[in-house]
């Protein structure tokens, strides 16, 4: 199995605008790969402009919010390509596509780095974030689980929500019960608003 790191990539679509989105960074032998689905604005963007930045967010609620329709988080123009970065990061690359593998229906573009750097001092790992992550990854697939098995594993997310969150990864929890209680009924509001 491949490594694969959750992070924010940006693309610039044709007009200029900015395209922000959780996306699972696929690292290779050779480098870090971005496979998305069709139909994507991320694959627009790169056709059109083939360079990408991804940054690892500080605040867990950017990627919480970008699943749950939220995408208008502070960025800053990258060192070396033409686009934009996640402004609060603990650090970000840039890529340009080296390679283009095309498919019906998930392409995938090689990037080869340009430049990285670090924002912010990584002091250590909160178990509420990667639970938070986990939900997002799980709220963007509802269609194709068994309601019974989103219900399975909120509940065992929300355990370390409820343990180790604090008020950011609380907000972001709370996006992301309501998208999927939106969508498959309330019983999947393991955590009560006044636990958040």
């Amino acid at each position: 199995m491949p490594l694969i790191l959750e992070t924010i990539v940006t693309t610039v679509s044709p007009a200029g605008e900015l395209h922000l989105v959780p996306f699972g960074l696929i690292g290779e032998d050779d480098g870090y790969v971005l496979a998305p689905f069709r139909p994507s604005p991320t694959i627009v963007n790169l056709e059109a402009n083939p360079c990408f930045a991804a940054s690892s967010p500080r605040d867990i609620r950017v990627i919480a919010g970008a699943v749950t329709g939220r995408r208008d988080w502070p960025t800053v123009p990258c060192a070396v390509i033409a686009g934009r970065r996640l402004a609060d990061s603990f650090g970000h690359a840039e890529f340009e596509v080296a390679v283009v593998e095309d498919h019906e229906t998930r392409p995938r573009f090689r990037g080869r780095m340009v430049h990285s750097a670090a924002q912010a001092p990584f002091i250590g790992y909160n178990r509420a974030q990667a639970a938070v992550v986990e939900a997002a990854i799980l709220s963007t697939r509802l269609h194709m689980l068994e309601p019974e098995k989103v219900l399975t594993e909120m509940a065992y997310l929300a355990i370390a929500v409820g343990k180790t969150a604090g008020p950011r990864e609380r907000e972001a929890w709370g996006w992301i019960e309501d998208k999927v209680a939106a969508a498959i009924g309330p019983a999947a509001r393991i955590l009560g608003r006044d636990d958040r």
